[in-house]
C-alpha cells in the first residue's frame, strides 16, 4: 500500500485559491484480537466505531507561512486550543501538512490553517491519533483537489501514525476509514467474513494508554526473556484464527471464549491494570460472551462481545456503574463501502 515517491505530482492550480474549504472525517476503531502481535506479523482484527467521530477543515492561510500555518483543536467538552494561545499542534501533524505539500504540491509555497474537532478520546487504544490524521489528509485532499487514492491517503496516515506511535501496523490507518471490520494479515487487509451479527459494547477505564510505552513494554519483555517473542506472536495467530474460523460461522460463543483467552495471554505480558481486570470481570458477570482489554493496553478500554443489542445494551449499562467513563456499542457486520 506505498505510493511511489518517484510518481509524477498531481496537477493542482499555480497559485491557492482562498476562500475555498477541504472538510474530511474519519471515526475511531476498537481492536478486536491481535494488538501487540500485528507489530511483529501476526494477523489482527479492528472493528470501526462510527458513533465517534474526528472532522477537519482545512483553508488557505491568510497569515505568512509555509505547510501548516494556523491550528485549532476542539476537544469533545467544547474546549479550543489554539496555536496564538501557545497551545501548539501535534509534530505529527504538522509533519503531515509539510509532507502532504511538499509531494503532492511540489514548488508551491502556502500555509494552510486547521480545524480539528475531535470526539473521540485520546490515550484510549481507539485510534484518535490515526482519525485525526485521516480527516487532515481528507481535508487536505478536498482543499488543494489533490483526488488521493486510498493507498495514497493510507501512505499519508501512516507517516503520521509512525511520529505519533513509533513503529506502527497499519491497522489504525485502515480501521478509521473503514465500515467494515478490517483483518490486517502478511501485510494485506481485507474484510473478514461474518456469519452472524455481533455486538460490542467498547467501555473507558478512564486510565490514559501511551501505545508508545505499552509497545516498548511488550520489546522490552521479548529482550529480557528470549523466546517469549516467538510464543507470543505464535499463540496471538493461533487465537486470532480461531476467533475467524468461528465469525465465518456464526460462533458468537466460540469467538466470545476466545477474547477472554487472549485477555489472558496481553495480561501475561504486563499490559492490563486493575481497573482494566475489573471491567472485563464485570462484563464476563453479566452477560458478555468474552471480554478484553484492547488496544495497547496499560489503560484504555476493554471491548466486550454480546449477541443481541439489547444484552450489549445492559452489559453497558453495568459497566457504567463499575466505574467505565464513557461506553459506546457497535455492531460486527459486513456492510457499506470504505472510505
Amino acid at each position: 500500500m506505498t505510493a511511489d515517491p518517484d510518481a509524477p505530482a498531481h496537477t493542482i492550480r499555480s497559485a491557492p485559491e482562498h476562500g475555498r474549504t477541504g472538510a474530511g472525517r474519519a471515526h475511531a476503531k476498537a481492536i478486536l484480537l491481535g494488538e501487540h502481535a500485528v507489530v511483529y506479523g501476526a494477523p489482527a482484527v479492528a472493528l470501526p466505531l462510527p458513533g465517534l467521530t474526528c472532522t477537519a477543515s482545512a483553508v488557505f492561510s491568510g497569515r505568512p507561512g509555509h505547510g501548516l500555518a494556523g491550528y485549532r483543536y476542539r476537544d469533545p467538552a467544547g474546549a479550543t486550543a489554539e496555536d496564538e494561545a501557545g497551545a501548539q499542534p501535534p509534530q505529527a501533524l504538522r509533519y503531515l501538512v509539510e509532507k502532504t505539500v511538499e509531494r503532492f504540491c511540489p514548488g508551491e509555497v502556502f500555509g494552510v490553517d486547521l480545524v480539528l474537532e475531535n470526539g473521540i478520546p485520546v490515550g484510549r487504544g481507539l485510534g484518535s491519533s490515526a482519525a485525526c490524521a485521516r480527516a487532515t489528509v481528507k481535508a487536505l485532499d478536498g482543499l488543494l483537489r489533490l483526488r488521493l487514492s486510498a493507498s495514497d491517503v493510507f501512505d499519508l496516515v501512516q507517516l503520521a501514525e509512525t511520529q505519533t506511535h513509533g513503529r506502527s501496523s497499519g491497522i489504525d490507518a485502515l480501521a478509521t476509514g473503514s465500515t467494515r471490520p478490517v483483518l490486517l494479515a502478511g501485510g494485506r487487509a481485507s474484510a473478514p467474513r461474518v456469519g452472524s451479527t455481533g455486538w460490542v459494547v467498547v467501555a473507558d477505564s478512564g486510565e490514559f494508554g501511551s501505545t508508545r510505552e505499552a509497545v516498548a513494554l511488550v520489546r522490552d519483555v521479548f529482550r529480557r526473556r528470549p523466546g517469549r517473542e516467538a510464543g507470543f506472536v505464535s499463540r496471538s495467530g493461533t487465537l486470532t484464527a480461531r476467533a475467524l474460523e468461528a465469525l465465518a460461522h456464526g460462533r458468537l460463543d466460540l469467538v466470545g471464549t476466545t477474547l477472554t483467552d487472549t485477555h489472558r495471554l496481553l495480561a501475561s505480558l504486563g499490559l492490563s491494570t486493575p481497573a482494566l481486570d475489573r471491567l472485563v470481570g464485570a462484563a464476563l458477570e453479566h452477560g458478555a460472551l468474552g471480554a478484553k482489554l484492547s488496544g495497547g493496553g496499560m489503560g484504555g478500554c476493554v471491548i466486550a462481545l454480546a449477541d443481541t443489542a439489547e444484552a450489549a445494551t445492559g452489559i453497558a449499562a453495568e459497566l457504567t456503574r463499575q466505574g467505565a467513563r464513557g461506553t459506546w456499542t457497535a455492531s460486527i457486520a459486513e456492510r457499506g463501502e470504505d472510505d
